[in-house]
């Protein structure tokens, strides 16, 4: 089995920069790069394994939302590139909510 191509929308880079933010301004540098750092490294994984997470066509057709930590929200859509991350929501930002590019 070959593994997919992982790629990050601006949107979904925007959104780690805010997280990053937030928890560096309560917690330091060191602390936010390795919760971004695990963000990302669990956004990887799903390059074996791109179904993993709920599809959520009555939001957005091809949308899929993975949880992270009861934190975080990845929301991602699979194509002939691989997949691709759209967003990245923290603390239990409604996603039903955001908006969602192709």
């Amino acid at each position: 089995m070959k593994a997919a191509t992982v790629s990050f929308r601006e949107s979904a880079i925007e959104d780690l920069q805010s997280i990053y933010d937030h928890i560096a301004e309560d917690n330091g540098p060191v602390r936010a790069d390795r919760y971004i750092e695990k963000i990302t490294a669990h956004c990887m994984k799903l390059s074996l394994f791109p179904n993993r997470g709920r599809a959520s066509d009555d939001i957005s057709p091809g949308l899929r939302i993975l949880p992270f930590e009861g934190r975080v929200t990845i929301v991602y859509r699979i194509d002939d590139a691989g997949v691709r991350i759209v967003r990245v929501l923290y603390a239990g930002r409604d996603y039903a909510d955001e908006e969602f590019p192709e």
